[in-house]
């Protein structure tokens, strides 16, 4: 049986089968999602009441194990569904991610101066034969898909137990605790969005690893299901949302939003251990707001950066990442209001605002889905750590001396900073900058 040859990252769901579990500065490292383990991402494009989801797949093992369920709030249609392309996620990471910079100490000395995305072909499968089986249980197929290399079905239920029967009897696995999570989809009116690889088409393809499913749909609520993603979590669970927007911020309306830690100045060590560094400021800053926050990672108009961890993604990879309105070309245009209720988006062209929220969660810190709201907020954001390195200089003049008085006070202010961000002993601080 063909492996997967290469980690993918997924979002939203949980498997059902068995085996699946205003700045300068010269930018140096960024601290993206390889750094933190089972991290998942999701692309959303949001305006008005319509949504594009891209989503990815964090699943080892055989291909044919791999299945997913995903609660969304309406049936989509053949032409809201088609597949993704995994760089433009690898883009938006590269481009958002927190990152360490460096400036240089001026001489104390010296003078002051003064593209359209590509659907594949697929024909619609046909009914399945169990469809009366799945009506004596309450459940309704709604609609069948061939998409790329999966198998999708879309389900609706009348009560929990017989969507669960049904699941079983097909070859789903379901965790403990799914049943009563599935009945509370059901009373909320979710459908069920069903995803299973089709080994021939896949084996057709080349195989190699399964590849994104981009999903759009229009619907009033604003959400990411994330709770059925708990059942069979071994343990904390890491999700970078990357939200893009005509007007600003995107914002969690259920959970408080708030930014990580930023623009610290911290010791020149950090340069060799970026990564560790923002792993430990990262779970400090969860742990100091009590587990339950979205942290803002990055918050910025697409068409620029300052300092940048990546390029800025071009107007048609913003395309291919689910963006569906007219995009303003250059930056620094007029922002555009959010629309009224019941209003429908302006048709002018608008800015492509990107917002990075990074959510650790377990069941017990997150017991509700992440539901958002979009804001008008442009301010910019990003996770940014300093390193300042010392003027190299043989002149001596009048400043020189208060120059060198500082940089002890400044060392030490930054081995401080370094143990309130990470939580580690400030004297081995001391000690590894006296090395």
């Amino acid at each position: 049986m063909k492996r997967l040859r290469r980690r993918t990252t997924t979002l939203l769901s949980f498997a059902l089968a068995s085996s699946a579990l205003g700045f300068c500065g010269f930018f140096v490292a960024k601290g993206d999602t390889k750094l933190f383990n089972r991290s998942n991402q999701v692309v959303i494009a949001r305006d008005g009441n319509r949504s594009v989801f891209t989503m990815m797949n964090d699943y080892q093992g055989d291909a044919k194990d791999f299945a997913r369920i995903v609660p969304i709030p309406v049936v989509p249609k053949r032409e809201d569904l088609s597949i993704g392309d995994p760089s433009i996620i690898k883009k938006l990471d590269a481009y958002s991610a927190p990152r360490l910079v460096e400036y240089f100490d001026e001489d104390p000395c010296a003078p002051v101066m003064m593209e359209d995305m590509a659907r594949p072909s697929a024909v619609p499968a046909p009914q399945s034969a169990n469809a009366a089986r799945a009506d004596a249980l309450g459940v309704k197929i709604e609609a069948s898909y061939q998409v790329g290399e999966y198998d999708i079905v879309i389900l609706s239920a009348k009560q929990q137990t017989g969507l669960a029967t049904y699941l079983r009897a097909e070859g789903y696995k379901l965790p403990a605790g799914a049943d009563e999570l599935l009945g509370g989809y059901i009373k909320g009116g979710m459908k069920f969005f069903v995803v299973r690889v089709n080994m021939e088409r896949f084996d057709k393809s080349g195989g190699g690893f399964l590849n994104p499913i981009v999903l759009s749909y229009t619907s009033e609520k604003f959400m990411l299901p994330i709770r059925l993603g708990t059942l069979n979590s071994p343990g904390e669970q890491d999700l970078t949302v990357y939200l893009l927007s005509p007007y600003g911020r995107v914002e969690t309306s259920n959970y408080r939003t708030a930014p990580v830690p930023t623009d610290k100045e911290v010791p020149m060590l950090i340069k060799d251990q970026f990564a560790s560094f923002y792993r430990h400021v990262f779970r400090k800053a969860y742990e100091r707001e009590g587990k339950s926050v979205a942290l803002l990672e990055y918050a910025w108009n697409t068409n620029n950066c300052d300092p940048c961890a990546g390029e800025p993604p071009t107007a048609a990879e913003l395309k291919q990442a689910g963006v569906f309105w007219n995009q303003q070309e250059g930056f620094g245009g007029p922002p555009v209001p959010l629309p009224a209720a019941g209003q429908g988006p302006s048709q002018q062209a608008k800015p492509v605002f990107l917002t990075r929220l990074h959510v650790r969660y377990t069941r017990a810190t997150f017991p509700e889905d992440l539901h958002f709201k979009l804001t008008d907020n442009q301010q910019t954001f990003q996770g940014r750590y300093i390193l300042r390195h010392e003027a190299k200089s043989t002149k001596t003049c009048a400043a020189s001396q208060g120059y060198q008085a500082s940089l002890k006070r400044r060392a030490e202010l930054q081995a401080q900073t370094l143990a309130n961000l990470t939580g580690w002993d400030i004297n081995h601080i001391r000690q590894r900058m006296a090395e």
